[in-house]
């Protein structure tokens, strides 16, 4: 039964290249046209690679997220340290003067902007309480410098925001807009809540799952670029030896990410195609075998990229492997049936009777490398960080498509082109190296499986052993070189500033005026010196930053500017009064801190950047700390950008495992529906999952951690070791039917497609290989681990798997194959 359905399967093949060599015209046609169709849209792609783009839409940390930034704007800085001997000397502050004013005045989108030259000052005389900037009043003489600059270093709130430690280097720190503009000039309304008023409301914060829609679009990722490179511009125009400019904060990183991306994904689509290029001349030694393959590959990657937009999706930081992965995958089906129908027309077949001989030898394996390709991906599809599963649905899809212009496009060319046998010569004397190659790897596979598989084992052993020190970390700044500029000025700004990300913590006293309570201002004092104090061997907070600094500063200033009454007032009607007066006072320095009923209070910890793996335990810390302070009836949530990596992190390692889990089983499935019995598919996977697991331990012994990128490997590797496999068991089990040997199955079978399969190989391990030319670390460890497991596949098919059939040929384990 078998063996009749899987020749009626193979007949089937020959019959539809018959049909499409009858039509090649017709197919080619419809081809290209559901390519150009896919490909009309590529147009419309627009990129992505902000924070909260890697969680979903309706994902709860988002929600909250946006609901913050609905009530107190983007906590994301840009931040432009600049150093110098005496940051207050007058000529660098009139230097400083310029550069502040040619930035609020020419930088897009943005929001707010602060310095020494605007920083806030506040002070009494008599009964007024005066918030003004601290260069209000252009000083005049030295003596008016240097009553400025005791003015500041006496400050403490802008020690670690506008002033280092060491007092050389003073920061402008601009915020953007939270909002898009896109729009706004079709919408007078946008912004605002339901009832006409934008007071800033957070109906729904503490429900995020019910959160109303936003009307209107948080900044999009082209206009941060565009405010990224305004600023870097006006800047870096100032930089001189004694006014070093530094520009970074999450926005810039974001940019740099997305320039280097756009840089790579250029750069290794065309050095893809020219290994491409290279390999199959060395293989085929014809033009066509090197144009038709190339055709079918840059047909595939156009018409995939244009399904991201056609689906809604935007091309983000992962999706950077997409074009380069398509292309080492796609050529592979094209260089097994091309390898299958240049060896029967050598044979003096005609063209026609070539192709259908390729395609009934070949097609089957190829689909079915193409589905476990396919699945290995799909399997990223539920992935809760948003990127991995866009990743896996388009790429899924486009080795969907690569299959479909195989068996239509390709064949369909093969048919109108004069094609004809190459006289012998050369290339003889090469495949009779490259067979004797192939016949001493089967042979001694067989003669020594014992010790192949004893090998075999002491690898493994050592691979889990190293996989016991693997670690997780996701770190995007990290992924620069230290040289790029932006990834320099973040070190410059978190050593010397300590910190230019932040965490946001939001207290809801669940009453309006709650926060005149003197015993909750009095926690918010109490929580700014608790968590500055927090720090392990991987984080530490620098500078925090609340409505109690704003208290305190007011009733300073509003007792004659005495030190000594730089607290929190202890009775709540001054506490109210003094805040309705700094609120009236015309700064707008309030709305950063608490909601228009002063029910709830925005805390902030700026801290240097660190490892998004330990901040969901930062959070927990943080959440412990301030209920352990205003109790429980107050309601405590953390958010912040530093709050989604660390969601997405945790995100990412619960997917990860899901989707190495989906993968495995779903192809174990496949392989022993397609080779039609349980034990070759549930042996057929050791092989398979022996490359994973050595390279995953490589990664522990080498210390190279699983991040968002290193975590595809499996997944990917899975899906690609799994196609030399499917081919590897196929033809062993046709000549093993037919011989009953072990020995002369495994090397006829390494003789009819063992030469493909390492080309396939060479082709899929080098699309991979050059990420390692990458300037983006995440890139370069991808690169050279993939394409190490794929190495290891097909060490593990012509060598594990061999000595696998038989020693379970001697135990009397495998079956004969009489119904194959």
């Amino acid at each position: 039964m078998v063996q009749t359905l899987r020749q009626r399967v193979e007949l089937g093949f020959e019959v539809f290249a018959r049909l499409i060599a009858r039509r090649a015209w017709i197919v080619l046609i419809l081809s290209l046209a559901v390519v150009g169709g896919l490909a009309s849209n590529v147009r419309h792609m627009v990129m992505d690679t902000a924070t909260e783009s890697f969680l979903h839409d309706d994902d709860p940390a988002l929600l909250t997220y946006n609901a913050f930034r609905d009530q107190f704007g983007r906590d994301e800085l840009v931040i432009v340290a600049i150093e110098s001997d005496d940051v207050f000397a007058p000529a660098f502050l009139k230097k400083l003067q310029a550069l502040h004013h040619e930035l609020k005045n020419d930088t897009p989108y943005l929001d707010d902007i602060t310095s020494l030259i605007n920083a806030r000052n506040t002070y009494g005389e008599g009964d007024d309480l005066i918030v003004e900037d601290l260069f209000e009043d252009w000083p005049q003489d030295p003596a008016d410098y240097e009553a400025k600059r005791e003015r500041a270093y006496a400050n403490p709130l802008f020690e670690n925001v506008l002033l280092s430690e060491d007092r050389r280097i003073t920061a402008i720190v601009i915020r953007t807009d939270a909002y898009s503009s896109v729009g706004v000039e079709d919408d007078p309304l946008a912004g605002f809540d339901d009832d006409g008023f934008g007071d800033g409301t957070m109906d729904g914060f503490n429900d995020p799952a019910n959160a109303a829609p936003l009307e209107r679009e948080f900044l999009t990722d082209a206009e941060n670029t565009e405010l990224v490179t305004a600023v870097e511009k006006i800047a870096y125009g100032y930089d001189a030896p004694d006014f070093q400019v530094y520009v970074s904060g999450s926005p810039v990183v974001a940019h740099a990410l997305k320039s280097a991306m756009q840089t790579n994904m250029k750069r290794f689509t065309l050095m893809g195609l020219g290994v491409i290029a290279v390999v199959l001349l060395v293989m085929f030694r014809r033009p066509s075998g090197v144009i038709l393959p190339l055709l079918v590959v840059i047909l595939s990657v156009i018409g995939t990229l244009g399904l991201i937009p056609l689906s809604g999706r935007a091309f983000t930081l992962p999706m950077q492997i997409l074009p380069s992965f398509l292309l080492a995958v796609g050529v592979g089906a094209a260089v097994h049936l091309l390898a299958i129908f240049f060896r029967h027309l050598q044979r003096g077949h005609d063209v026609h009777d070539s192709i259908a001989y390729a395609m009934g030898h070949s097609g089957l394996p190829i689909v079915m490398t193409s589905l476990t390709t396919a699945a290995g991906l799909a399997s990223f599809a539920g992935a809760e960080v948003a990127p991995i599963a866009d990743l896996g649905l388009i790429a899924s899809t486009g080795i969907l498509l690569s299959l479909f212009l195989n068996l239509t496009f390709l064949p369909a060319m093969l048919s109108l082109l004069p094609l004809k046998p190459k006289a012998s010569g050369r290339a003889d004397k090469r495949h009779k190296r490259m067979d004797a190659l192939l016949v001493g790897v089967a042979d001694f596979s067989t003669r020594r499986a014992w010790l192949v598989l004893a090998v075999s084992g002491f690898v493994l052993v050592g691979a889990i052993a190293g996989i016991t020190q693997l670690r997780f970390s996701h770190q995007p700044f990290d992924w620069l070189p230290r040289s790029e500029p932006s990834r320099l000025a973040l070190d410059v700004i978190d050593e010397r500033l300590k910190g230019a990300s932040a965490i946001e913590v939001i207290v809801d006293t669940k009453r309006e005026n709650g926060l005149y309570d003197p015993e909750v201002m009095a926690g918010l004092e109490q929580l700014n010196r608790d968590v500055e104090r927090l720090q392990d061997e991987h984080y530490s907070v620098g500078k925090t930053l609340s409505l109690a600094d704003i208290l305190k500063e007011s009733n300073r200033a509003l007792h004659a500017n005495d030190n000594a009454y730089y607290v929190i007032p202890d009775d709540r009607d001054l506490i109210a009064q003094e805040l309705f007066l700094f609120e009236n006072s015309g700064s707008d320095d309030m709305e950063d801190f608490v909601d228009s009923q002063f029910r709830m209070a925005r805390f902030t910890a700026r801290m240097p950047w660190v490892d998004s793996v330990y901040l969901r335990d930062l959070d927990q810390t943080l959440s412990a700390k301030f209920h352990d302070v205003l109790g429980e009836d107050v309601e405590i949530t953390v958010t912040g950008m530093n709050a989604l990596l660390g969601r997405t992190m945790h995100a990412t390692i619960e997917s990860m495992t899901e989707s190495y889990i989906i993968a495995a089983l779903v192809i174990t499935v496949m392989m022993v529906a397609f080779l039609g019995n349980l034990r070759y598919g549930v042996v057929s996977m050791i092989p398979n999952l022996t490359p994973i697991i050595v390279t995953l331990g490589v990664m522990g012994w080498l210390d190279v951690p699983l991040d968002l990128f290193t975590m595809l490997i499996g997944s990917i590797a899975i899906g690609l070791a799994v196609d030399d496999t499917i081919h590897f068991m196929h033809n062993y089990r046709r000549y093993h039917h037919d011989t009953g040997s072990v020995e002369t199955a495994v090397r006829e079978t390494l003789l009819g497609t063992g030469r493909a399969m390492l080309v396939t190989t060479v082709v899929l391990s080098l699309g991979f290989f050059i990420y390692m030319l990458s300037t983006l670390n995440n890139l370069f460890n991808f690169g050279w681990l993939t394409g190490l497991a794929i190495t290891l596949a097909l060490l593990a098919d012509t060598f594990l798997a061999a000595a696998l059939m038989k020693i379970l040929d001697r135990a009397h384990l495998i079956p004969d194959d009489k119904d194959y």
